[in-house]
């Protein structure tokens, strides 16, 4: 959790600091973005939860504008390097990564999905855990240009900051403390993000 408390720290600590702790989660929603190991979502709640806390609405926008921007260029980021080892005879290691992320079951379905329906597929990958890697790999498949993939990638970007910014804002309003409404909102993410995997799994085993 210990990015939670630096998110706190910077965000909560000052206006100087403040103005320091949007770069510091552009830059961590950017990384996750290219490598999804950082807790994005968590990330955008914990960051709404302090902002409600002090200079709301001004830093609720500041944090839905740096949080979609970042996700968007890491998107971004990610596509194009995905096309260029499309390209390569060799492949490369970041359209590796995107193959591992994706079980052949759920690439199956995003393909399926996305032949049917088109860039509305897209917008709703980022809202659903899991689905962003499988429907980017799809669109890689389908040899999509990255501007194409861009136009559908906006509105998701926009879409999952403003759903994480909310869960935040909800798990910050209960508490007058804002660590008690970010670990409320760590909780959440936490619940939403794991909910549909356990499901798939008790559907398996029933």
């Amino acid at each position: 959790m210990t990015w939670v408390a630096e998110v706190s720290r910077t965000v909560t600590s000052g206006s100087a600091q403040q103005a320091a702790g949007y770069p510091s989660l552009f830059l961590l929603v950017f990384v996750g973005a290219l490598v999804p190991v950082v807790p994005t979502g968590a990330l955008v709640s914990s960051a709404a939860v302090v902002a409600l806390h002090r200079t709301a609405p001004l830093s609720l926008l500041l944090v839905f504008v740096t949080a979609s921007l970042a996700a968007f260029l890491g998107d971004g980021a990610l596509y194009w390097l995905g096309r260029r080892g499309m390209r390569s005879r060799n492949g490369s290691r970041w359209l590796e990564a995107i193959r591992e992320r994706a079980p052949e079951e759920r690439l199956a379905q995003a393909r399926g999905k996305l032949a049917e329906h088109g860039i509305a597929v897209l917008v709703l990958s980022r809202l659903v855990p899991a689905g962003r890697i499988p429907v980017m790999l799809a669109c890689l498949m389908a040899q999509w240009p990255l501007r194409r993939f861009s136009r559908g990638n906006l509105p998701a970007c926009l879409a999952w900051a403003a759903t994480y910014q909310v869960i935040g804002v909800l798990g910050g309003s209960l508490f007058e403390e804002p660590w008690e409404g970010v670990l409320l909102a760590v909780v959440l993410t936490v619940v939403v993000s794991a909910a549909p995997g356990v499901w798939r799994r008790v559907r398996s085993a029933g």
